[in-house]
């Protein structure tokens, strides 16, 4: 059983507030917890089932900060209906240089809010491979807990960097391609797209906002056949992308 000071630290980690002040994040479940101790990032402690133990080999030098629980104190602490695997507090990494240059792509976020959304952009951003993702400062936060375990481990692979957009965009090299997803924009499927500059996507219900909409150098439309108005942003993200590496 974990004592009463760390099962309220863990369980303040699921708010924004408390991961920017502690610099920590929550990682919960097999598969992300696995992909996690395979990673560079730094565990400040772990929780875990004896049954997560048989299936998935514990780093012995994390001996010293990790514990054996029961699924309901996992599910007690963590975020997940049910977590009879594993949760584990992580240190937030240090963000890289963010650096948009040509031969390599960005995916930036214009007010994303949904969580499980920008986990599965992350993940689409790692299936890619792109150079990382830009999240505005109005998308939701990549260490919400629901952002990681959307992502599917790839939150230890994918640079990802929180930025005010306009002003970011607005200092790129003139040269570099600014593309956006606009149901006003030209055909993605006539055009014969290279994978560098950068891809912004805004959100499902209203679409780029329009400082940011002004430092697009081209809008791109996915054309539909049917009646839906919409279509989810990270499907619209997989069919762009897919686009952009189609001639590689």
């Amino acid at each position: 059983m974990v004592s009463k000071a760390v099962a309220k630290y863990v369980q303040s980690l699921h708010q924004k507030k408390y991961r920017q002040r502690h610099g920590a994040f929550l990682v919960e479940g097999t598969k992300n917890v696995r992909e996690l101790l395979s990673s560079a990032l730094t565990v400040e402690r772990l929780l875990y089932t004896a049954d997560f133990a048989t299936a998935v080999q514990v780093p012995h030098q994390l001996a010293g900060v990790a514990d054996v629980v029961t699924p309901d104190e996992l599910t007690r602490l963590g975020t997940l209906q049910t977590n009879d695997a594993a949760l584990a507090v992580v240190r937030i990494p240090e963000e890289r240089p963010l650096q948009a240059q040509a031969g390599e792509l960005l995916l930036a976020l214009d007010q994303v809010r949904d969580p499980g959304n920008v986990g599965t952009l992350i993940r689409l951003a790692d299936w890619y491979g792109l150079a990382g993702v830009v999240l505005s400062e109005t998308c939701a936060d990549a260490w919400n807990a629901k952002t990681v375990a959307a992502s599917m481990g790839s939150f230890t692979r994918v640079p990802v960097w929180h930025r005010p957009l306009p002003e970011w965009l607005a200092a790129l090299p003139p040269s570099l391609p600014v593309y956006g997803a606009d149901l006003h924009g030209d055909n993605v499927h006539q055009q014969h797209l290279r994978p560098s500059g950068v891809l912004v996507m805004g959100s499902e219900s209203h679409g780029l906002t329009p400082e940011v909409e002004a430092h697009l150098t081209q809008r791109l439309h996915i054309p539909g056949r049917g009646g839906a108005e919409s279509l989810n942003v990270a499907i619209s993200a997989a069919i762009l992308l897919d686009n952009f590496f189609r001639h590689e």
